[in-house]
């Protein structure tokens, strides 16, 4: 497929940039090189492992409460056992 010809474009192109490869560069700060998609795939499983994590703890606080150790004063150890 071809393009039609656009004459803003070639004026664009003509111009004199500051930076001569301002243009070439340009791909790496636009689409999927941008920098909220670089990072995106930092930490690939983190939001899914968070999740997990989280109910796993809610699971374990609600279905199995935390027991005394029996360390306080009547733990039944006797007498000279601390």
């Amino acid at each position: 497929m071809v393009e039609k010809f656009n004459p803003q474009s070639l004026l664009r192109a003509g111009r004199n940039l500051p930076d001569p490869w301002a243009r070439r560069e340009a791909w790496r700060y636009s689409g999927p090189f941008t920098r909220i998609n670089r990072f995106r795939g930092f930490f690939p499983g983190l939001g899914i492992a968070t999740v997990a994590f989280t109910v796993y703890c809610a699971a374990e606080y609600m279905f199995f409460p935390a027991k005394s150790h029996g360390h306080g004063h009547d733990s039944g150890h006797g007498e000279g056992h601390h």
